[in-house]
C-alpha cells in the first residue's frame, strides 16, 4: 500500500494547481463561450466549472470527511443530474470560480490537518467494495485532471468552430467533432508543410 504521509503530500499539491489552471482557462471568457456546448449532450465550461465547485464539498471532500469519521456509508449524489437540476448553465464565471476557490482553499486547509495514517480507513461500497481515504485521495486528483482534460477539449473545440471555415484541424484532432465529421485532421509531417 502507498505510504499515506507521501500521498498526502502529494495529493495537496496536486490539488493546490487545479484553481491557477482554471484562471489561466478561463480568463476573459466571455458569457455566451462560458454556456456554449461544444456538441449537443457534453457540458459548457460553466457546467464544468459548477460541477467541480459541487463535488468539491458534496462528493470528495463529504466522503473523504466520512471515511475520516468512521462512517459506514456515504450520503448520495447525483452529480450528472445536477448539471439540469442546478441549472448550471444560468451560473456567471467569475462568482462559480471565486466560490470554487474558497471551497478549494478550505478543503486543502483541512487536508493539512488530516493525520495520514487516518486515510487507512475505508467505507465498503457495493460495486467497488472498500474505498480508503487513500483511493479518495487518488480519486480526487484524477477527477480534477479528468474535468481539466474535458474543459481543454471543450475550449478547443468552441475555438475551432468560431473560426469555421478556417482548418483549426491542423492543429490535431480536436475533441468534440460534430455528429458525421471526423474528429480532425492529423496535423501534417514537417515535410508535408
Amino acid at each position: 500500500m502507498s505510504d499515506p504521509a507521501r500521498l498526502l503530500g502529494e495529493a495537496r499539491r496536486e490539488l493546490a494547481r487545479l484553481v491557477p489552471t482554471l484562471d489561466a482557462l478561463l480568463d476573459d471568457l466571455d458569457a455566451a463561450t462560458a454556456r456554449a456546448r461544444p456538441i449537443p449532450g457534453e457540458w459548457a465550461p460553466i457546467e464544468i466549472l459548477c460541477h467541480l465547485r459541487d463535488e468539491e464539498q458534496e462528493d470528495f471532500g463529504a466522503r473523504l470527511r466520512a471515511v475520516l469519521d468512521g462512517q459506514t456509508a456515504f450520503a448520495p449524489i447525483a452529480p450528472e443530474q445536477w448539471v439540469e437540476a442546478r441549472r448550471y448553465r444560468e451560473a456567471e464565471l467569475a462568482p462559480t470560480l471565486d466560490d470554487l476557490r474558497t471551497r478549494r482553499a478550505d478543503s486543502l486547509a483541512f487536508l493539512a490537518s488530516v493525520s495520514p495514517e487516518r486515510l487507512r480507513a475505508a467505507v465498503s461500497l457495493p460495486r467497488l467494495g472498500a474505498l480508503s481515504g487513500l483511493d479518495l485521495l487518488v480519486a480526487w486528483v484524477a477527477h480534477d485532471r479528468l474535468h481539466v482534460r474535458q474543459l481543454a477539449g471543450t475550449l478547443a473545440r468552441l475555438w475551432a468552430n468560431r473560426w469555421v471555415p478556417l482548418k483549426a484541424e491542423y492543429a490535431g484532432p480536436i475533441p468534440y467533432a460534430p455528429r458525421g465529421q471526423a474528429p480532425g485532421l492529423v496535423a501534417a509531417t514537417p515535410a508535408e508543410i
